[in-house]
C-alpha cells in the first residue's frame, strides 16, 4: 500500500468533495450512526464555517482544503488555511511574527492546519482507517510543499492529538506543548458525587457558588437536540457579540453561522439559558462528542454572580456525568477552572518554519517552554481541589 502514487489536491471548498468522502476520514466511527469523536472536523461543523462567511474572504481564514487520493479514492483530508494573521488561534505565534518580521522577513500570509476557532483537542490529519500512515504522511509533505511553493514562512497544526505531535515530530516539525483545564469523570454517579471527592473547603465554596448563581433571579434551562429552538439563536447571539467585541473587537462567528448549525447540528449541541423577568440574559453553549463536551461559547447581558461559573462548568459537568462522558474540556485558558474541578493537561501542536535559522532558534525556545509547561502542569496539580489521601481535612 506504501508505494502506491499519492496524489495532493487543493479545494477553496468544501463543495468541491462529497460530505461522506470527507466524514470517511474525520468521522469513520459515526458511519454506523454513532456519535463523532470529534464534532468540529466533521463536513457540517466546517461547512457551517464557511457557508456562514464566517471564514473565507476579509475574515484572514482563506480555506486551503488539503485531500490525498490513492487511485481515485480519499484516503487522507485536512482543514487547511491560509492565513493573514494570529487571531482565532489559541495557540499563539504572536511574538514569532514580531521577532520574524523585525529581522526582515514575512510572517504573512502563513498555513494553519486547525478548526478556526476552536481550541478543542482532536484529530488534524484526518485519514481513512487502513491508511494512517502513508496518509499521515502524505498530508505532512503536501502542506509543507504548499508553503515552500508559495514562498510561505510557515506551516502549524493546533490542537492536534499527542499521537500526531507524536509522528508528527518524526516527520521533522517542531512540537510544542500547551496547556488547558479539563475535568474528567471518574464514574461519578450524580454532581454529589464529584463534591464527595474534593476537599471540604471546596465543596463548600462551589454550594454556595451554585446557590448564589442559582438566586439570581431567574431560571436556567438547558436544551439539546429538537429541544433547541431558532428563537433561542436570537438570544445567544446578543450574548456572542457582546462576549466578541470585548474580547477580540468583533464577534469571529456570523449569525448565519448558528442558523446552520440549527439545521445541521442540533443534535451534537448543549445550550444553556438563563431567564429572567421573561427575557434571557444570558448563555453558554458546549457541543457534545463521543466521549468529551467540549464548551465554546459564553456570553451576558446582565451580570449575576457566579453565574458564568454556574453556567459554563457546573452544568456542563451534571450534564457529562448524565451522559456518561469522560471529560469536559471548557475551552482556553482560565486559572480560576482549577478551584471548580478542572485540572491542567497539555495540549499539543506540531509547526514547520521554512528559514533554518528562525526554526533553530523557536527549536530552542520550545525544548524550554515545554520544560516550563511540565513544571506549572506539576505544581497546578498540587493546588488542585480533590481530597488528598491519608491526609485529615479541616472542616
Amino acid at each position: 500500500m506504501d508505494q502506491e502514487p499519492v496524489e495532493i489536491h487543493v479545494l477553496a471548498s468544501l463543495s468541491q468533495i462529497a460530505p461522506e468522502a470527507w466524514d470517511a476520514c474525520a468521522c469513520p466511527e459515526s458511519a454506523g450512526g454513532q456519535r463523532a469523536v470529534d464534532p468540529f472536523t466533521t463536513y457540517r461543523f466546517l461547512a457551517a464555517l464557511e457557508k456562514s462567511g464566517s471564514v473565507g474572504a476579509g475574515t484572514g481564514w482563506q480555506p486551503q482544503y488539503l485531500t490525498a487520493y490513492i487511485d481515485g479514492q480519499l484516503i487522507a483530508c485536512a482543514p487547511l488555511y491560509a492565513k493573514s494573521h494570529s487571531q482565532g488561534e489559541y495557540i499563539f505565534d504572536h511574538n514569532w511574527a514580531h521577532a520574524y518580521e523585525q529581522a526582515g522577513g514575512r510572517y504573512y500570509p502563513k498555513l494553519q492546519i486547525a478548526v478556526p476557532f476552536t481550541p478543542a483537542t482532536g484529530r488534524r490529519l484526518l485519514v481513512r482507517p487502513g491508511f494512517e500512515r502513508i496518509g499521515q504522511s502524505a498530508l505532512v509533505r503536501g502542506a509543507v510543499q504548499l508553503a515552500r511553493d508559495n514562498q510561505l514562512s510557515s506551516l502549524h497544526l493546533t490542537f492536534c492529538t499527542e499521537a500526531e505531535a507524536e509522528a508528527g515530530a518524526q516527520m521533522g516539525l517542531l512540537r510544542r506543548t500547551s496547556q488547558q483545564f479539563h475535568w474528567v469523570n471518574d464514574g461519578y454517579p450524580d454532581f454529589d458525587g464529584f463534591l464527595a471527592a474534593l476537599s471540604s473547603r471546596k465543596r463548600k465554596m462551589i454550594r454556595k457558588e451554585r446557590a448564589q448563581a442559582q438566586g439570581f433571579g431567574g431560571s436556567i434551562c438547558s436544551y439539546t437536540g429538537d429541544q433547541i429552538r431558532p428563537e433561542h439563536w436570537d438570544a445567544f447571539w446578543a450574548f456572542y457579540q457582546d462576549t466578541g467585541s470585548r474580547k477580540w473587537g468583533a464577534p469571529y462567528l456570523t449569525r448565519d453561522f448558528f442558523s446552520i448549525l440549527q439545521d445541521t447540528m442540533v443534535d451534537d449541541m448543549h445550550l444553556i439559558l438563563a431567564e429572567r423577568e421573561g427575557a434571557f440574559v444570558a448563555g453558554a453553549l458546549n457541543f457534545i462528542g463521543r466521549d468529551a463536551l467540549f464548551g465554546r461559547y459564553w456570553g451576558c447581558l446582565e451580570h449575576h454572580p457566579c453565574l458564568h461559573f454556574e453556567m459554563c462548568y457546573y452544568q456542563a459537568i451534571e450534564f457529562a456525568i448524565a451522559q456518561r462522558l469522560q471529560r469536559v474540556e471548557a475551552g482556553a485558558q482560565g486559572d480560576h477552572k482549577l478551584a471548580r474541578g478542572y485540572l491542567p493537561v497539555e495540549t499539543h501542536s506540531l509547526h514547520w518554519l521554512g528559514d533554518p535559522g528562525f526554526a533553530e532558534a523557536v527549536s530552542r525556545y520550545l525544548d524550554a517552554e515545554r520544560d516550563a509547561i511540565a513544571e506549572e502542569i506539576e505544581v497546578l496539580t498540587s493546588y488542585g481541589p480533590f481530597r488528598r489521601a491519608n491526609v485529615e481535612e479541616q472542616e
